[in-house]
């Protein structure tokens, strides 16, 4: 071989070494945008934790995590091709795909994370609302989009309310107007606005709570959310997101206040001990619920899903009524065994 043709073998060989590398590297860092239906509060831990470990790296997977500003908007970007999975009230879902029927590309909840719906009715005990009896002919308030606000009719049905007067206001005024009595009571997720009175100087012990969940009302709550074409182009990537964020979960649910050093990484301003509480909180009453338990975590069960999708065809009065089958897809699940993450019940 001459040492012209040894220069060139030697340059080729370097070529498709390094296109050969460069092609792994693309292949094993599939890049997914992820996009949360919240801040970065206590319950964000559930995804920045497995990204802090590197379980998602681990997989093969190239995770960015933005914050967001409430469930429709998660499902509506995630719908646009913005982000290719996202975090979402099942109800928020459920009403995108009935009232966009046409839609190509409508999100599909692949995982299920807060069996129950973190909604309740919240009032201050001076306002002498003790029971749900007693929310007949209240003025309540909340922010128009509130999850809470939007399924009331389902809880106001399950419990015989009627005269209810609305107040809406931005999600930031909802607690503020509570503790100062300009409503009877307000809706929205538990652990996040009992700990906003909180904030506010309200005890706790001054504050009622009605959570949907033990008053008639079996609404799932949020779930993990793909874009088809995500599922169509990369299940792989699906699956192995699934994955990896279940681990995460189990170590989020066993170290809590670790969890949220993963949080204030993103979030410097965060209150630590705060949104300790509020993940605490989150994990007791949706995530390591007794239905959770009886279910499965990540499961969700036929005929629940098909009565909440009824239910949520009524009470938001969609354009056409919510098809269950197409709102979920559990074959990405983990196995069982992998998703079995839920500790015993505190005693």
């Amino acid at each position: 071989m001459t040492k012209r043709a040894f220069i060139k073998t030697i340059a080729a060989l370097a070529v498709t070494a390094t296109t050969a590398v460069c092609g792994n590297a693309y292949a094993q860092n599939t890049p997914i945008k992820f996009q949360l239906d919240w801040r970065f509060e206590g319950p964000a831990a559930l995804f920045v934790t497995p990204a802090a470990k590197g379980y998602f790296k681990d997989a093969k997977l190239d995770v960015t995590i933005d914050a967001g500003n409430g469930s429709g908007g998660t499902v509506t970007r995630v719908a646009s091709g913005s982000y290719d999975m996202g975090f979402a009230d099942l109800a928020a879902l459920m009403e995108f795909h009935a009232n966009n029927p046409d839609a190509a590309n409508k999100p599909v909840a692949v995982m299920m994370v807060y069996n129950n719906t973190p909604a309740s009715v919240m009032a201050l005990k001076k306002s002498g609302i003790k029971t749900v009896a007693d929310l007949n002919g209240k003025k309540l308030g909340a922010p128009v989009f509130d999850a809470g606000r939007r399924a009331f009719p389902i809880f106001a049905k399950a419990n015989n309310i009627s005269g209810v007067q609305w107040t809406a206001m931005d999600p930031p005024l909802r607690e503020t107007m509570l503790a100062r009595g300009d409503v009877d009571a307000i809706t929205g997720f538990t652990f996040t606005s009992l700990l906003n009175l909180e904030a506010r100087g309200v005890k706790a012990e001054d504050v009622v709570v009605l959570p949907y969940a033990d008053n008639g009302v079996k609404l799932y709550g949020n779930v993990i959310i793909a874009s088809p074409k995500m599922i169509k182009e990369n299940p792989a990537a699906v699956k192995a997101f699934l994955l990896a964020f279940t681990k995460g979960v189990k170590e989020v649910i066993a170290k809590p206040a670790a969890a949220i050093e993963d949080v204030k990484a993103r979030d410097g301003i965060i209150n630590t001990a705060l949104e300790t509480r509020r993940l605490q909180l989150a994990i007791d009453t949706v995530i390591n619920s007794p239905d959770a338990r009886a279910e499965g975590f990540g499961q969700a069960k036929g005929p629940r899903l098909t009565l909440m999708a009824s239910q949520v065809s009524d009470a938001f009065n969609t354009k056409t009524r919510v098809n269950a089958d197409s709102v979920w897809n559990g074959s990405f699940l983990p196995t069982a065994a992998e998703l079995n993450v839920l500790p015993a019940p505190k005693k």
